[in-house]
């Protein structure tokens, strides 16, 4: 069309019955498609420029912190045959609460007046102990006398050899100047002789006050000699008597401690879980279990196993998402503060060594400044985890992923014992 005339006619025909405009127009379909396309473009860009929490996921199963607070087996002490149960599973019991009755299976304590009969025997000895105690008192006043008396003696028999020795020295004097008289002939032989006869009986005399002398020490030294010996066993018989009064009295103790344990009896506060042992008149043997028990727990946990690859990443007080057995929960964990039915959480412990081949555990407990996890959890439920890191775009997550590479940290995280260790290098060199 030239366009000569301002009358147009093109309006005037419908283009919608022409084929030919009908196949050179756009598709609508086309349009809305582009428009869906680019939509969706756009919002994936803005998606990879939002923020995405990293986290190190894991499994695991509810416990308690307090390790006296985890479910545990009661023991038998002593071996026996059970006589009476006192409770049922399920049964809540507080501390001292006897659990089963047993009777005895050893010959050796069915005697029932035993601890009487360990008692008589102790008596018994301790009456033997004091007889020997005053045998023993008895043999040191006669060794003390006996001493006393060979002083005595003694002294007496020196002071006679004393005597002796001076009229042996006057014979011998005499004796010595009458035989010179005698050889110079001015004497008679008759008095020599009876003078030489006196120094002999003088001579004599000393030798016998010496050998006296030697006689009452050697015998009172016998007489000593003797009854230290005899003290010395009546001390060896005191000593095992008294060893034989410890080893009853220990027995005696043994006794009634053992009579104590034909009760076992609860050590704590808890519910009866299982019994181990069931009826009357079945034997158990020292350490069987004989139930298991849950303490009344208030410190609630979270058995966290995580891989020994992303240990590394984690420190105490770390934030965690945790989503329970049993409660309904959609969590995402990029977006945590999206997520629905999952519980807050926090890092308390951090194991040195590997619980698992090529797992780590991670004990969490309950986030005082999120809600409060239920009160119907039980120990052994089981649970999953998400130990939450740092924040990055969603773009460099997904590049992470497909590169297999470990999540990113601002901020090296430092463990308790490097830190203390680092605290008490820096405070020697300080000081």
């Amino acid at each position: 069309m030239l366009n000569f005339s301002k009358q147009r006619i093109d309006k005037m025909v419908p283009q919608d019955r022409l084929y030919s405009l009908r196949a050179l127009k756009t598709p609508s379909a086309g349009k809305i498609l582009a428009k869906w396309l680019i939509g969706i473009m756009l919002i994936f860009v803005l998606v990879l420029f939002l923020p995405w929490q990293q986290n190190i996921r894991g499994t695991g199963k509810m416990t308690a912190l307090n390790p006296m607070n985890r479910p545990q087996t009661v023991q038998a002490v002593i071996a026996g045959q059970i006589r009476k149960w006192h409770v049922r599973e399920g049964q809540f019991i507080n501390k001292g609460d006897t659990i089963i009755t047993i009777s005895e299976v050893k010959e050796k304590y069915f005697d029932p007046k035993l601890l009487f009969r360990l008692e008589e025997q102790i008596n018994a000895k301790e009456g033997s102990i004091g007889s020997k105690e005053q045998k023993a008192n008895a043999l040191r006043r006669q060794i003390t006398a006996l001493r006393d008396a060979m002083r005595i003696k003694i002294e007496q028999s020196q002071a006679k050899l004393e005597a002796e020795k001076f009229r042996f020295q006057n014979a011998e004097n005499q004796f010595q100047r009458n035989k010179k008289l005698f050889a110079a002939g001015n004497i008679p032989l008759t008095k020599f002789q009876d003078i030489e006869y006196k120094y002999q009986g003088s001579q004599a005399d000393y030798l016998n006050a010496k050998i006296e002398l030697d006689r009452v020490e050697a015998e009172y030294l016998d007489k000593i000699s003797k009854a230290e010996s005899e003290l010395s066993n009546t001390q060896a018989d005191l000593f095992d008597s008294q060893a034989e009064v410890s080893k009853l009295r220990n027995e005696f103790a043994n006794m009634q401690i053992r009579n104590n344990q034909y009760q076992v009896l609860s050590p704590q506060n808890g519910y009866v879980v299982k019994a181990m042992m069931a009826g009357i008149g079945e034997t158990i043997k020292e350490g069987d279990a004989v139930c298991t028990i849950m303490p009344q727990a208030s410190d609630m946990a979270v058995e966290l196993y995580v891989k020994a690859m992303d240990v590394p990443l984690l420190s105490k007080g770390r934030s965690v998402r945790v989503e329970f057995d049993g409660w309904p929960a959609l969590q995402f964990s990029g977006w945590p503060s999206v997520s629905v039915g999952t519980f807050g959480g926090r890092v308390e412990v951090i194991d040195y060594v590997n619980s698992k081949p090529g797992e780590f555990r991670v004990l969490v407990i309950p986030d005082t400044l999120e809600q409060a996890w239920p009160s119907q959890l039980r120990v052994g439920s089981g649970i999953k985890g998400w130990v939450m890191l740092d924040d990055v775009p969603v773009w460099y997550e997904i590049w992470r992923q497909l590169n297999g590479f470990p999540p990113s940290l601002y901020e090296e995280p430092l463990d308790e014992a490097i830190q203390h260790n680092s605290n008490s290098t820096g405070g020697k060199k300080g000081k």
